[in-house]
């Protein structure tokens, strides 16, 4: 159901039972208006001399107004006079509207004989002090209005006087409401209907613009006009739009970082996996023909294989420093417990190229506040660094230095083939490989420098390159501590 005639039909049901409310209203006001103005009018009757001719012939009095009485009943007759026979006007022969008046002393007994006998309950009512009792009955066609008025004087024949009224009956609210209330729901249909269109319009309108969003994966933007509930919906679907945006492009990153992985692990891991299976195939060959294995060969596949295992390292961590997502989560790190991981991790290939892995760091723990995973692989990077290009009979050194200001310094320092200066700005940047990195033979993507300063970025440290005074290269991370 479209939204202007459901908000039409709404303000229909609404206005029906208003003009009913409003109806009744109206019955209950002229009947009450009834009564107060045949009060007013009999008392005012009786003070302007009818009083005086009542107390004098109380046995023939009967007073009446608006033309001429019915004939009057017999002693015994029913309550109401019988209508008289033949057609009369609305004021003729007691018709509707005319108004008769009976008098009673203060005990209710009139000296009329053709007074009518008041019912006991008006009798009780009247007795027990009410100004005004009043009483309607319906009869044929016609609705019987009697009020019973106590007079100023409480002595005499007269000390209460009943005037009834004969009128039409109408519909059991008193007629039909007047044409000004009846169209009130037809004229607030009608204004609302024609309020509804330009909201209408407006809905349908921002309807066309969210699709025509959707369809273009939320590039098109959707207008804001006005300051109202169908601008603040607009509004409210702008700034969804732009979640929806925040969101895709998240997941468009995610992806190409899953692509790229995938992509740089299979190019990267196959050639050293290559070799990796040629060293095994030569040893195994060797130990079929009982010969001795050469250490050499074994250094090669251990070597090998330490690559590729800190370059699948290095691809994840890319990946997820790249897409952005999940973000870092920072807690508690001791940099001394991640110096001896790394440490013992790179020892066994240390060892088999006859590189010695010496650290120093403080008797005290040095905490930082970062992400455990990635602190850990940036100094690993920096110490396959320093083994990798290192050379034989060399020394790779992990210092790390505290200061009362609480802030440390973390030096990697190897005594390997130095690197020029102009190599040395660029070896942070992703897929350069200095001279020195390809003596080793080593192929790759070139991320562990260029992941350990993403990592620095991250936690807001620092990571600077200079020579080492023992000719190789000394790489130094520092920042704030905790602790």
């Amino acid at each position: 159901m479209k939204l202007r005639l459901r908000l039409a039909l709404t303000v229909a049901a609404v206005s029906v039972p208003m003009v009913a409310g409003l109806g009744y209203v109206q019955h209950s006001l002229r009947q009450r208006n009834q009564v107060e103005v045949l009060e007013a009018s009999t008392l005012a009757r009786m003070q302007a001399g009818e009083r005086e001719r009542c107390e004098a012939q109380p046995e023939a009095w009967r007073s009446w107004r608006g033309g001429p009485p019915r004939p009057e009943p017999g002693p015994g007759a029913p309550d109401r006079p019988p209508r008289p026979e033949g057609p009369g006007g609305p004021r003729s022969a007691g018709g509707p509207g005319f108004v008769t008046h009976f008098a009673y002393d203060g005990r209710l007994e009139s000296r009329n004989p053709h007074a009518p006998v008041l019912p006991e309950s008006v009798r009780r009512e009247a007795l027990e002090g009410r100004t005004s009792v009043v009483r309607r009955t319906a009869m044929r066609g016609e609705s019987q209005l009697d009020v019973l008025v106590r007079m100023p004087w409480a002595e005499g024949p007269c000390a209460f006087v009943l005037a009834r009224r004969l009128e039409p009956r109408g519909p059991p609210l008193g007629g039909m409401p007047p044409p000004e209330v009846l169209a009130i729901p037809f004229l607030a249909v009608l204004a609302m209907v024609v309020a509804l269109g330009p909201m209408v319009r407006r809905v349908r309108q921002l309807t066309s613009e969210v699709r025509a969003s959707a369809s273009s994966r939320y590039v098109a933007p959707v207008q804001v006009r006005g300051d109202d509930e169908v601008a603040e919906l607009a509004r409210a679907f702008q700034e969804a739009r732009a979640e929806i945006q925040h969101q895709l492009s998240q997941q468009e990153a995610r992806e190409q970082a899953l692509r790229d992985f995938l992509s740089n692990t299979t190019h990267d891991v196959m050639t050293p996996l290559t070799v990796l299976q040629g060293h095994l195939s030569t040893l195994q060959q060797r130990l079929r023909q009982g010969e001795a294995l050469e250490p050499a060969v074994v250094g090669d596949a251990m070597g090998e294989a330490h690559y590729i295992a800190s370059l699948v390292h290095n691809l994840a961590a890319a990946a997820r420093l790249e897409a952005g997502a999940p973000r870092a989560e920072f807690a508690a790190v001791d940099l001394n417990a991640v110096i001896a991981r790394v440490l013992g991790r790179h020892q066994p290939i240390a060892r088999q190229q006859r590189i010695a892995l010496e650290r120093g760091v403080p008797e005290a723990a040095v905490w930082v506040d970062g992400d455990v995973t990635l602190i850990e692989q940036a100094v690993s990077n920096i110490v396959f660094n320093g083994i990798h290009h290192g050379r034989e009979d060399g020394h790779v050194a992990v210092v790390l230095e505290h200061s009362r200001e609480k802030r440390f310094r973390l030096r990697v320092i190897d005594d390997g083939p130095g690197i020029p200066e102009a190599e040395r700005a660029r070896l942070m940047e992703r897929r350069f490989r200095g001279n020195a990195a390809r003596t080793r033979g080593l192929s790759g993507q070139g991320l562990g420098l260029h992941i350990t300063q993403h990592v620095a970025q991250v936690h807001g440290w620092a990571l600077t390159l200079a020579a080492s005074e023992y000719g190789g290269l000394e790489v130094v991370l520092e920042g704030l501590s905790s602790t």
